[in-house]
This record gives C-alpha cells, structure tokens and sequence, in this order.
C-alpha cells in the first residue's frame, strides 16, 4: 500500500522541489541572483530614456552636427550616460555581480530605495541642465549622489562576501571607485557655476552662511582650471572609468561563461585594469591642468585596450562553442568599436593637434562612439542574454522536468535581432560621419535609423516580457498505460 501523504509538509517539499529544479537548470550561481523584479526596472527606465535620447536627436540633429559644449549637449548626455548607461549598468551590475563573485547580493532593499533616488536624481538634473539652472542640477545631482552612495555600499558589501578575490572583483572595485569620484567632480563643477549673492545678505550666524561660503570658496578654486578641460575630466572617469572598466571587468566572466571557454590568462586580465586604472588618473591630471602628459596617459589607456583586446581574442580561440549567438556579435563588435576609438583618443590627446572646427568635431564623434558604438552596444548585446535568462528562469525553470517549457532563444526573434544589429550598425556610421563633417541632415538620418533599430529591439524586448506576464508552458503526457496512482 503507498505511503499517505502529509497534507502539513507538502508546501514546503513543493517548494524546495522547485528551487532545486531551478538551480539544476539555471546553474547554481543563478540561485544567488536577485529577485527579477529588480534589475528589470532598472532596465525599462534606461531603455525608456534610450528612446527618448534617440527620439531627441532626431528632432534636434544639431546637438551633434554643432560643438558640443552647449546646455542642450550636456543635458542629452546626462539622459544617455545618466538614463539609460547608467539604469541599465546598476540594473545589469544587481544581476551579473552576485553570479561573477559567486556571492549573495548584500541588500535587494537598499537597492530598491537606490532606485527611486537614481530615478528622481537623472530626471531632475536632464531637465534642470536642459533650463541650464545649475542651482537645481546640484541639488537634483545630490539625490543622485545618495543613489549612487547606496549602490557602492550595496556592492562593496557584496564584494567582501565574495569567496575569493579576483580580476573580476578588482574591476568591478575600481569601477566603483570611479564612478564615485565622477559624481564628486560633477558637484564640485555645478556648484563652481553657482553664484553665491545671497551669501552677503545672510548672517554668519546663519547655518546656511558657512556652507555657502565654502561652496563659493570651492567655485573660486575650480575657476582657476580650465573649463572644458575640468568637463572632459569628468566625462573620462565616468565612461572610461565606471562604464569600460566594468564592462572590461564583467565581461572576463561572462565572455568565458557563453562562449564555453576560460580565462586564458589571468595575469594579462589584471594588467589591463591596471594600466586603465594607471592611464585614466594620469589623462584625468593632464585634462585638467591642460598638460602634454596628456598623450602620455593615452598611451597607457591604449596598451590597456590592446591587453583586453588580445585577451578576448585568446578566449574565443579556446572557445568550446563554436558558432557564436548575436548576443555576443553586439559586444564583439562593440570591443572591436572600442579599439578604433582608442586609436581616435590619441590622435586626439597629440600636443600638436592642430584646433580646427574639423578636430573640435572629432572630438564629438570620439564621445559620442564610446557612448554608443562601445557601451550602448554591449550593453544591448548583453540584454540578449539577460533578459530572457531572467524572464525564463522566474517563469520556466520550476517547471523544467515537469512540464514543456520554451528555450531561452525561444523568447524572442532571432531575425528581429539581426535585423536591430545591421541597423544599429548604420545608424551608428551615419550619425558619426555626421557629427564629422557638420552635416545635420546625415547625423538625423543615421539618429532615425538607430531609433528604428531600437524600435526592433523593443519588439523583441516585447516579446520576451510576454512570456514573464504569459508563460507558455503545456503540461508533459503521462506514459501510456499510466493510472491513477493510489495514495
């Protein structure tokens, strides 16, 4: 006679059943990652803020067709490294780190309150940099910096419960690093654009007298550097030192990890974040006191560059996998992007340049390239792989043994995907060549396209979101011959 069931335990055996059913699927790393709900907010804000930057420069084309150093350029910037690198990175960085370090995010609550001061701190400051009302910026710009506070302390706690350290957590360290000096510099230059009239109407009495001396003192200190300098400054250690870094870092994991491969040289990896840790303080110095070590510094970020670059090659030489999924063709093709820029960067940190209209626009398409060509293109590449893999192991990893579940790759259309990559590809070269050469006309027609490469993307996106709200799972026959099983 078979065993009575005990109507008390069977919740819980149920749901231990379907945790151990989702690691065995998933891999036991993915058991450390978050819950879903979390990194995909983070990505809808940035991708909603990638369309609408998109949508912006095809209204306004002349944001990359003119000199950047305007307020309707900074404030475009802000959405695009602000809005959508930045969401989609702390999004994508709550998912991949407690996977990368094999360690448990430290708090999923901290990271939610980081959400909602990351989500006020970028909307306030892209519309307050837009009515150039740096007064606003800082303050919007100090909800951000709390934002941002609480996503370093969330992630530093994770990398101290990391079980051994490596390049990977070294990386992802100093890209945490950087991006607290960057928002630092941001508020040191925002309020050096202040005036500080009202500090002659207050008394020193006053609480706020002594802070608004200090900031005014600080204003006279950074006026003695030069402007576009200090604002190149800051722009470096943000993308190359927060964005790259954590992308160069992250991806000595994943690259191995969906391509079947390894880490063929560890000691090549660390010197690569070395020597971009190394050049990115000496060009942030040089930018910033208008030296010729400039170059200097730009040679040691290339040699950076070159050290991953071979150290990619050298994983996908060994690679089990052979034929690579278009996920990983976006980021290929965006490092293959990121060497070409470095080369663009020193010709550009040359003492000898020559300050033509035609260099100042080189410098744009330097920008905008490592904006878009590097990072939003890996970035894109990489929600290939994240967000199906989230969307399929919230909803089908429990059933998996249990019922028919669709593959990852079934989430969404492989044609769409190759279709997003070859427009992205030419919008990309038409809105550079436009930045170029001045021609406001080329750089909306290469914007358009990349919205419509976008707009693929978001078909897709689409796609993979249905399954996470309407599950497509069929129940497996039971063997024939089968009854009814007594209990």
């Amino acid at each position: 006679m078979a065993a009575v069931s005990t109507p008390l335990a069977a919740p819980e055996t149920v749901r231990a059943e379907r945790r151990a059913a989702a690691v065995s699927a998933a891999g036991p790393a993915s058991a450390l990652a978050p819950s879903v709900t979390l990194p995909l907010r983070f990505v809808l804000t940035g991708f909603l803020s990638l369309l609408a930057g998109m949508a912006l420069l095809v209204a306004r084309p002349d944001l990359l067709a003119e000199y950047h150093y305007n307020q309707y350029v900074v404030a475009a910037t802000h959405l695009f490294v602000l809005g959508f690198l930045g969401s989609i990175v702390m999004g994508a960085t709550y998912q991949l780190v407690p996977v990368a370090l094999e360690a448990r995010l430290f708090s999923e609550r901290l990271a939610r309150w980081q959400y909602a001061f990351h989500l006020v701190g970028f909307t306030g400051m892209v519309w307050m940099f837009w009515r150039w009302d740096l007064k606003q910026v800082g303050h919007f710009g100090s909800v951000f910096a709390v934002g941002v506070a609480l996503f370093v302390y969330n992630v530093a706690r994770t990398l101290r419960r990391a079980p051994r350290w490596s390049v990977v957590a070294t990386g992802i360290a100093s890209a945490l690093a950087w991006l607290s000096l960057t928002v630092l510099a941001g508020l040191i230059i925002a309020a050096a654009k202040c005036t500080y009239d009202s500090t002659e109407t207050l008394r020193p009495s006053n609480p706020l007298w002594a802070m608004l001396k200090g900031l005014e003192a600080l204003a006279g200190w950074v006026h003695r550097f030069d402007a576009l300098g200090v604002m190149h400054a800051h722009a470096h250690l943000g993308v190359v030192g927060f964005f790259v870094m954590m992308i160069m870092a992250v991806s000595y994991k994943l690259l191995p990890m969906f391509a079947l491969g390894e880490l063929q040289s560890e000691r090549r990896a660390a010197w690569s974040i070395r020597l971009l840790n190394v050049g990115l303080a000496g060009l942030f110095l040089a930018l910033v006191w208008r030296s010729a070590w400039k170059f200097g510094a730009a040679l040691v970020l290339v040699a950076a560059v070159v050290l991953y670059l071979l150290e990619v090659r050298a994983i996908l030489r060994a690679r089990r996998r052979r034929v690579l999924d278009w996920g990983l063709r976006y980021y290929l093709t965006a490092a293959g992007v990121l060497g070409l820029l470095a080369l663009l960067g020193l010709v550009l940190s040359w003492p000898g340049l020559p300050v033509t209209m035609f260099t100042a626009q080189l410098e744009t398409v330097y920008g905008w390239l490592g904006i878009v060509g590097v990072v939003s293109f890996t970035v894109l590449g990489f929600l290939y792989k994240i967000v199906p893999f989230l969307v399929w192991y919230h909803r089908y990893s429990p059933e998996v043994g249990r019922a028919k579940v669709p593959a990852m790759a079934d989430l969404y259309s492989a044609r769409l995907q190759v279709m997003g990559y070859w427009l992205f590809l030419a919008g990309l070269a038409g809105t550079a060549v436009g930045a170029a050469v001045g021609a406001a006309w080329l750089a909306r027609l290469g914007a358009a396209v990349l919205l419509g490469s976008l707009a693929v993307f978001a078909m897709n996106l689409g796609l993979m979101l249905r399954h996470f709200f309407q599950p497509q799972i069929t129940p497996l026959r039971p063997p024939a011959g089968a009854g009814a099983q007594p209990t």
